[in-house]
């Protein structure tokens, strides 16, 4: 299926952020936000996860937007150790919100430095209403500010995943489990390293199981 999306630059904190939007044709359709990974890495919205990711929510028939963080690309501004990245995740989500006011449902997503930005702003905007976090690092950030993880969600990663060790993932497990009145879904990949190489199908149906399971049907 071809994605109908067109370039966009939304207004934010530290200059104009560039990003790839796809409205819905339906009145009242759930809105998402898709974070990339990390900018000092190669992290653009054009990373095939990103990009993957994005057609799960636009097949869904989502209103949906990726973007990139602020100094990639034609985004405006410098890295800023994820404050500022998180200020851009949180600038995008209040433009597709003012874009869709009757939206239905607020799903937010990432990919390996985006899933921290993604629990993060799940964390300060309490009208999303589901995540998806895909490679999340715990070994290597803190996840402790997830008490509690305020909504339910999925966290996927690769069985296989050379920059996570799946003990850091089992322990963010065990923590999040505790928690009561949400539903936090773990499940792992076989085979798949942290960017998923030629199992990019896998994950996309594994995404795409997830929001057909839990998407408010109109």
């Amino acid at each position: 299926m071809e994605i109908k999306n067109r370039e966009i630059f939304i207004p934010g904190p530290s200059g104009r952020i560039q990003a790839k939007y796809s409205k819905s044709e339906q009145l009242g359709a759930p809105v998402a936000l898709v974070l990339p990974p990390h900018p000092q890495y190669g992290g653009t919205m054009n990373n095939k996860i990103v990009y993957e990711t994005y057609n799960c929510f636009y097949k869904k028939n989502f209103s949906v937007i990726r973007i990139n963080f602020r100094g990639v690309e034609k985004s405006e501004g410098t890295f800023d150790n994820g404050q500022g990245e998180l200020s851009d995740a949180a600038a995008a989500l209040d433009w597709v919100e003012r874009e869709n006011p009757e939206y239905n449902q607020c799903w937010v997503t990432g990919f390996s430095f985006g899933a921290l930005i993604c629990m993060q702003l799940i964390m300060r905007r309490p009208e999303v209403n589901k995540f998806i976090t895909i490679s999340p690092q715990p070994n290597l950030y803190d996840f402790t500010f997830l008490s509690p993880c305020p909504i339910s969600g999925i966290i996927i990663f690769g069985k296989n995943d050379e920059l996570v060790q799946v003990d850091s993932i089992l322990n963010l497990k065990k923590r999040l489990s505790m928690q009561k009145n949400i539903d936090v879904k773990f499940e792992s990949i076989v085979n798949a390293n942290h960017f998923y190489k030629n199992k990019e199908k896998e994950l996309s149906a594994t995404i795409d199981r997830y929001i057909k399971d839990k998407i408010t049907i109109i």
